[in-house]
């Protein structure tokens, strides 16, 4: 892993920077030599984490798990963010990062 790429964008600009090297590695090129890859990446994790963010907050919502839920049972208000949290970061990869 290059970890300085991977410090300078983050963890979905780095994850989306590897997919395009596997499947579009002339886009990767021309973003070089036109100096904006660094800043298209940075982009891309700022988008997926902002996407992440408001996708856990809306299922959340829509599932019932709250404040109220964390109160009264602590572990099954995790589990249940774990799992909302799994399911947000599968549907940020499929529709922003490996695209």
């Amino acid at each position: 892993m290059n970890s300085y790429l991977f410090n300078k964008v983050g963890i979905w600009g780095y994850r989306h920077y590897e997919y395009l090297k596997q499947n579009q590695p002339t886009t990767i090129n021309v973003m070089r030599m036109n100096g904006t890859l660094e800043s298209y990446l940075k982009q891309v994790n700022q988008d997926a984490e902002e996407m992440l963010f408001q996708t856990v907050k809306q299922m959340a919502k829509s599932e019932g798990v709250n404040e109220a839920l964390k109160a009264s049972d602590q572990l099954e208000w995790v589990r249940r963010m774990n799992n909302i949290r799994n399911r947000a970061e599968e549907i940020v990869i499929h529709e922003l990062i490996y695209v």
